[in-house]
């Protein structure tokens, strides 16, 4: 009996010690019991019934950094909730939802009152300790710097796994990019005493060896060349490849394997080299500027080319079977097995669901045809939205087919043969409902309005979508990359609308510069030019932000001093839709220049100009432009009246015959101009000519008192221009922006002078001065045609081997014809700044009489130069340029010439 309750008593201990440290025990995760107060031991007794609680209070304890009503929100418990105990999940979940958060070490909940039946618990958590300070351990202060910011790291911020493997995953990338496959990476955890809670991560980073493509290698391609499959892939290049021989087979992957062969080369001391252009010598290849880095992303990228370029040949079948890459002492090599499977021609092409146009049209304009080699990938550019246009569904929705859908399906495959039927849906015309405009903070609506060709109430056409976009950008006040027109299709009642989204920038321009110095004095230029101007509220004070602006119009004012020898003033104004309904531009210029001569004073050490000997001249022209609608509506007809008079006092402008008095120049000019550029500063496609014409009246059809010696009074002349410039985008675009992409600009520029009266010979107006880069003698005073050629000075013989260095010509011709071409590529087309590269070729010349007149010959030059187009100051340019006709004996000493170009682009 003794023993028997002795037992009993043992029993009754060690439940009773088991309930206490149950009771105390700390609840970390969802599976352990709830942590309580030694008083309220048996609350959670799972002998006792369950019995139902309110919660009266709830307090969170151990945080120093967490807002204490976000956590208690977090846990999902509130003041009021009803919860059972023993038996509720409330306290469970509450934990699972502050341990979601990643912010704690230790969570535990506490009951730390009961009042009949309200209940007041403790949320007690350990938080995570913070981010005091990193370190990047073994790598360069530049990396470091780089890695700081690409990795996302904050001072302050809860360090947890999550945070050290992004960590680790964005240097591991880091270097990969860089050539270093092997990366190692390890953290260093450190208590950072200065700062409680709080840890010094050190990053320690083992590069490795850096990894080079050694070889790519292909095996089982028999159709295509492997030069030619290496080609497609456009980030993955071999750092080296100079081969003599065939190397040995690797059964492997197949028969001319060349693993070992960098061996056999080492082993008899041949040179490698590095670069991008391959030569078709299977056997020899000599790249430059490669890379050789192995990107893995790239590398998946440029494998799908390789299948890509397969398709476009006809091998719609073909695979990439295996692939591997061995690292050996730094070096990789690449082995890509292909399967090629069949060659494919397209055979039988039928048409289902068209309404509108007949299968012979469609077929037309699809312009495939049975027996034409397989490729999938044209066959989807003329069904679906081709650049180039043409495509069938351009067809459709120009003329309101918004809701066309086009579907290609393989209906037979037979030998090497496959015929498809073009199932389609035209669906109704969509007619446009909405256009809204956004993001014009200064530009009015009706001024991006009235350049859409998008109209409420016409049917969609989305060449004339493209044409809007055209336009907004040529406007010149927007970032061109950042015109989009949002449609939005409502097939329920067949109506479309167009939201377009714009960003202004800045169109004003300003060219300041000054000089001191000379004997001269004071020299400079201030000029302003507002493309965005508002002359109706000139007068309201409220609208200058620093001038009025927003209505499109153009103001611009120039002054322009070379101390007291020469003074220029220009204004100009142009409305480019007077009246406000027709693109109907009116322009006026007026401008006023004062030159005079003088002589150097060696007494004073300086200058001396006086009124006694100048040349003054006042000029004012006014120009109508007027947009036609044929042969279409890029064509711009332009009127213009110019007038200038020249003031000589004891002045030698031509002969000593004329030293004083007025002449007195009145022009008229008509202009026929075609323009189709895509954007004003980067044009990549589109082109624009213009066919003028310059005469003055036949005053000596009127005054047979005319003669050579005194008709300087009143010249006589007729001038022709004709200019066309061409764009044409060259390869893929380049870039996430898709807009850096090679252009090739054409040009061809052709003007010559004719008289009325041979008995009073060539006008000495209005001239061609040819050379240079488009800088001008005289200060143009005599309204010269400029037209520059890079690589020359000035010149005024048609001899190209004649005087290469005549540096200021006499006179000037009456013919010219010039040619070029220029390769562009952009750097940037940003709205901030316009930045592109270019090669040039040009050739040009002047004559005087059309009896020597010789098209072609030509002086001729090459070169190289940048373009940096800036809001505030407009175009700066340089150019290098080499006269290849000015190279004597091979040397290209007095040859060559570096030419600045600020404001504008030479013609």
């Amino acid at each position: 009996m003794q023993r028997r309750s002795l037992i009993c008593v043992f029993l009754l201990i060690s439940y009773c010690l088991l309930n206490l440290t149950a009771a105390k025990a700390q609840v970390t995760d969802t599976t352990h019991p709830v942590s309580v107060d030694p008083e309220l031991i048996n609350l959670t007794n799972p002998k006792n019934p369950p019995r139902e609680y309110t919660i009266a209070g709830i307090k969170i304890a151990g945080t120093k950094y967490l807002d204490e009503t976000l956590l208690t929100s977090i846990s999902g418990l509130t003041v009021g909730d009803k919860v059972t105990i023993p038996g509720g999940d409330n306290f469970s979940k509450a934990i699972t939802n502050l341990w979601k958060q990643n912010l704690f070490s230790d969570i535990e909940i506490n009951f730390t009152k009961i009042s009949g039946t309200n209940i007041y618990i403790e949320i007690v958590v350990t938080e995570r300790p913070r981010l005091s300070n990193f370190y990047f351990k073994g790598v360069k202060k530049g990396d470091g710097d780089d890695l700081t910011t690409k990795t996302g790291l904050v001072k302050g911020r809860v360090v947890n796994e999550n945070m050290k493997r992004s960590a680790i995953q964005v240097i591991k990338k880091f270097y990969a990019e860089k050539g270093y496959q092997d990366a190692q990476i390890t953290i260093t955890e450190i208590k950072d005493p200065s700062v409680a809670n709080s840890e010094i991560l050190n990053f320690n980073i083992v590069k490795g060896p850096k990894v080079r493509i050694s070889e790519i290698n292909f095996f089982g391609n028999q159709a295509v060349s492997e030069i030619k499959l290496k080609k497609q892939m456009k980030d993955t290049h071999e750092q080296t490849r100079f081969t003599l021989f065939p190397p040995p087979e690797d059964t492997t992957f197949g028969a001319h394997s060349r693993m070992g062969f960098r061996e056999y080369l080492d082993k008899w001391g041949f040179l490698s080299f590095t670069g991008t252009k391959e030569f078709l010598d299977p056997y020899f290849r000599f790249k430059l500027f490669s890379s050789a880095k192995f990107n893995a992303t790239k590398y998946e990228a440029d494998k799908q080319k390789v299948l890509d370029y397969y398709n476009s040949q006809g091998y719609r079948d073909a695979t990439i079977v295996d692939d591997r890459t061995i690292v050996k002492k730094g070096k990789m090599n690449v082995d890509i097995k292909v399967e090629e499977g069949h060659k494919y021609y397209f055979g039988n092409i039928s048409w289902r669901g068209n309404t509108k146009y007949s299968d012979s049209i469609l077929s037309l304009a699809l312009g495939i045809h049975k027996g034409d080699v397989y490729n999938l990938d044209i066959l989807n550019k003329k069904l679906k939205m081709s650049q180039e246009g043409g495509d069938i569904s351009g067809l459709y929705m120009d003329d309101g087919y918004l809701f066309f859908h086009i579907d290609p399906v393989e209906t037979a495959v037979y030998n090497d043969t496959i015929d498809f039927e073009i199932r389609m849906t035209e669906g109704p015309q969509a007619t446009i409902k909405n256009i809204t405009i956004t993001g014009n903070e200064k530009t009015k609506e009706y001024v991006i309005r009235r350049e859409l060709f998008t109209i409420p109430g016409d049917k969609f056409s989305r060449q004339e979508l493209i044409r809007s976009q055209r336009q907004i950008a040529n406007l010149g006040f927007f970032n061109q990359e950042k015109i989009t027109p949002g449609v939005n299709p409502n097939q329920e009642d067949g109506t479309v609308d167009i939201n377009w989204g714009v960003e202004e920038k800045s169109a004003d321009q300003l060219e300041l510069s000054a000089g001191w110095g000379g004997g001269i004095g004071l020299t400079g230029t201030v000029g302003v030019t507002f493309n965005n101007f508002s002359m109706k509220n000139i007068l309201h004070k409220s609208a200058w932000d620093p001038l009025p602006s927003g209505d499109g119009q153009k103001l611009s004012l120039r002054i322009q001093s070379n101390g007291k020898a020469y003074q220029s003033y220009n204004f100009s104004f142009t409305e480019p839709w007077l009246g406000g309904k027709k693109r109907n531009s009116l322009t006026v210029s007026l401008y006023r220049s004062v030159f005079r001569t003088g002589g150097y004073n060696y007494r004073t050490n300086t200058y001396s100009f006086s009124d006694t000997n100048s040349l003054k001249n006042f000029g004012v022209s006014v120009a109508l432009g007027k947009q036609l609608h044929w042969p279409d509506d890029y064509f711009t007809l332009t009127y213009s009246v110019n007038y200038t008079q020249y003031d000589l006092n004891n002045y030698p402008l031509f002969t000593s015959a004329f030293r004083n008095g007025f002449s007195t120049n009145l022009s008229f000019k008509l202009a026929l101009s075609r323009y189709s550029l895509d954007q004003p500063i980067y044009p990549r496609s589109g082109a624009s000519q213009i066919l003028s014409v310059q005469f003055t009246p036949p005053y000596s059809a009127f005054d047979r008192s005319l003669t050579q010696q005194n008709s300087y009074k009143l010249p006589e002349y007729h001038k022709w221009r004709f200019t066309s410039d061409w764009y044409l985008p060259i390869g893929q675009p380049m870039g996430a922006d898709k807009s850096r992409q090679f252009v090739l600009k054409a040009s061809a520029k052709f003007g010559f002078m004719g008289r009325y009266n041979s008995r009073l010979g060539f006008s000495p107006f209005e001239r061609f001065q040819v050379g240079d880069a488009g800088l001008t003698n005289n200060f143009g005073l005599l309204g010269y045609d400029i037209i520059s050629q890079r690589g020359y000075p000035v010149y005024e013989n048609s001899d190209p081997k004649f005087n290469p260095d005549q540096q200021q010509a006499s006179q000037f011709f009456t013919m010219f014809n010039k040619y070029t071409l220029e390769l562009r590529y952009p750097f940037t087309t940003n709205p901030s700044s316009t930045i592109y590269g270019l090669t040039f070729f040009e050739a040009a010349n002047g004559w005087y009489n059309y009896n020597e007149y010789n098209p072609f010959r030509l002086r001729r030059s090459v070169g190289v130069g940048m373009r940096f187009f800036l809001p505030m100051f407009g175009l700066l340019g340089f150019d290098y340029g080499i006269g290849l006709d000015r190279i004597q004996n091979g040397s290209l000493k007095n040859a060559t010439r570096f030419t600045f170009m600020l404001g504008y682009e030479p013609d």
